[in-house]
């Protein structure tokens, strides 16, 4: 039986994966985490033979998580299933040590599917990830200047250029506003832009846009219960 720990902050993707997961007849739900720092400490408490990971996470997000795992236990195989897309997210994922990324809009036959690929040792890639690897490979692929970010401050150009301040950001991702700032100044360089404006302009022009909004899980049940 393959037993898997499911890491979404939104307790309605939870129970959906659930749902799906319990009609198949070789795997299983073996727990939940809502938040980055609950997914490590089940990691390290217990054994799993897989993790399917969300990126937007509270406390750690998921590419925090990922490195963790990685360097605690590098051969657990972890699926990111987002809501951000292959080109925002999906090569930075696999580069980092994701076995397989996937969109949460994917076919249920195609997660049952990835989830034996990357346990059985494979990785599993989306078409669109899959050709982008390719081009990667043969050196006709090239990359954009944001892909050469680091994950931090790829995730404070994202959220720079979705209109979030220095001090809400500081507070997503358990930075100093002073640290915030430091990596503004490194993505300014790095992108070779002068200014926030600029900034804005160049996630908006690669469509470097946010996850919606994450609501609380009190709203979720209150609109399980309406349906």
């Amino acid at each position: 039986m393959i037993k898997i720990l499911i890491a979404d902050d939104h307790m309605v993707v939870r129970k959906g994966l659930r749902q799906i997961i319990q009609e198949q007849p070789d795997m299983y739900v073996g727990g939940e985490a809502c938040n980055g720092q609950e997914v490590l400490t089940m990691v390290y408490r217990e054994e799993w033979d897989v993790i399917i990971l969300d990126i937007s996470l509270p406390l750690r997000n998921g590419l925090e998580v990922l490195q963790a795992v990685r360097h605690y236990r590098p051969k657990l195989p972890v699926l990111v299933l987002s809501v951000y897309s292959e080109e925002q997210y999906g090569l930075r994922m696999l580069r980092s040590g994701a076995a397989g990324y996937m969109n949460k809009e994917c076919a249920l036959d195609q997660l049952i599917a990835a989830i034996h690929k990357v346990v059985s040792g494979g990785r599993y890639v989306s078409p669109i990830l899959a050709e982008r690897l390719a081009f990667s490979a043969s050196g006709d692929f090239t990359r954009a200047q944001h892909e050469y970010l680091s994950n931090r401050e790829y995730d404070v150009l994202v959220l720079l250029g979705n209109g979030k301040a220095p001090k809400e950001i500081a507070h997503m991702l358990s930075l100093s506003i002073k640290t915030v700032s430091t990596y503004r100044a490194r993505i300014l360089e790095k992108l070779g832009l002068q200014n926030t404006a600029e900034l804005i302009r160049y996630v908006l022009e690669h469509q470097l846009l946010e996850a919606p909004v994450r609501r609380s899980e009190r709203d979720e049940r209150h609109e399980q219960q309406r349906a």
